[in-house]
């Protein structure tokens, strides 16, 4: 990983909690049928390779992660489908789309990777200036979309969770070569977008006998989806994995959003995409659940957002694991999509909410989760408005 914990710069700040038990009194745990169910695992193979105790015990942390890796081994033995066509609907061809009058093709390349990931690179909380114990393991193996130059010839930036927005106009068609780059997970994982526009050969999704050409890409293999940005995708949307461990890649970090907008209309002058999620155990191996905005935890690890006053400022904030969060920024409000002033609102499991306002307020300020016990394992980010 890139990233190194910096070396504390003053006195000696209190520990957090490093016995798994999250502030607020939370502690991961939850009945095994009710964790495949919720997906808290590879829905489709975590049920494959579920194997022990049973009985509706609550399985332990290490349990969990022993049957996140009995999916992905699960996960890198499935072949190709052939895609068996059983109905008159699964042997329907579909033309590839093309931009509408006005509109042009917005060409991406994304590679899939996984890489060693730290959830807090400084090893503190600045807001409670708390040290991260050293005891409490940071590091795991992540699997991230990375944006790349035309044809794959190199990665742009460092890895990020989310991987890069994707923006289009009404009448552009979102054209994503894709590579599964990964050589450690040894699995197909794919790209499925939401609000977009696509026939079912984009879909990017497993479908088992019934998959189709774009939910099954193989590790080392390439395919190109292409998405159309109709009048009602106007809005920001979640892409994911949604291969054949989907859930389990996914909560990996395998996330990232896009944005279409009205043709010609005007950008905001600072925009910011605000993934809430988790690592839990069975992806992190940790005695722990981690709560993180943009895949980093604790302020000062999670991103800070800037702007200044008298900048049209929009925050897109999408909900990105099996919780429900809410959203809330100090000193501010913005009008919902009801027209009703707010300062806090609820993102469900891959719902979108955008704050959007003429900044007036300077100054530091906080933004995070109000679900406490989630602000409090990590989900919270500063807010700096220069005057």
């Amino acid at each position: 990983m890139d990233d190194e914990p910096r070396e504390d710069d003053g006195g000696t700040p209190p520990e957090l909690p490093a016995d798994g038990t999250l502030l607020g009194g939370t502690r991961f745990g939850v009945d095994r049928r009710a964790f495949f169910a919720v997906g808290g695992a590879g829905a489709l193979f975590c049920t494959l390779a579920a194997t022990g105790s049973g009985g509706g015990k609550t399985p332990s942390p290490q349990e969990t992660h022993r049957l996140a890796q009995a999916a992905d081994a699960a996960a890198s033995r499935v072949k190709k489908p052939k895609g068996i066509p059983r109905d008159p609907v699964d042997r329907l061809h579909f033309p590839t789309p093309q931009p509408q009058p006005g509109g042009v093709k917005r060409e991406y390349w994304i590679e899939a990777r996984s890489v060693v990931w730290d959830y807090a690179p400084t090893g503190r909380d600045e807001w409670m200036n708390a040290r991260i114990p050293a005891a409490r393991k940071r590091r795991f193996r992540a699997y991230i979309y990375q944006q790349c130059t035309e044809g794959f010839a190199s990665r742009i930036g460092r890895p990020s969770i989310p991987g890069p927005t994707l923006h289009a106009e009404v009448g552009d068609t979102l054209v994503v070569h894709f590579r599964n780059g990964d050589e450690h997970f040894n699995q197909a994982v794919t790209m499925h977008a939401h609000g977009v526009k696509y026939t079912p050969d984009y879909d990017g999704s497993y479908f088992g006998d019934f998959t189709r050409v774009g939910g099954f890409i193989a590790p080392g293999e390439e395919f190109t989806y292409t998405w159309e940005a109709v009048p009602d995708a106007v809005g920001v949307w979640p892409y994911h994995d949604h291969g054949p461990n989907h859930t389990l890649n996914s909560e990996r970090g395998l996330l990232g959003a896009i944005v279409i907008r009205e043709r010609g209309a005007k950008a905001p002058d600072v925009e910011d995409v605000i993934y809430f999620h988790s690592f839990g155990p069975e992806v992190t191996g940790f005695d722990n659940v981690i709560m993180c905005i943009n895949g980093r935890a604790y302020a000062g690890n999670t991103p800070t957002l800037r702007a200044r006053v008298g900048q049209d400022v929009a925050f897109h904030v999408i909900g990105g694991d099996a919780n429900f969060h809410t959203f809330h920024v100090h000193g501010h409000r913005w009008v919902d999509a009801s027209g009703v002033p707010t300062d806090t609102r609820e993102v469900g499991p891959f719902e979108t909410l955008s704050a959007r306002f003429v900044e007036d307020n300077p100054g530091r300020w906080m933004y995070h989760c109000h679900v406490f016990p989630h602000q409090d394992a990590g989900m919270a980010g500063w807010y700096l408005v220069d005057p």
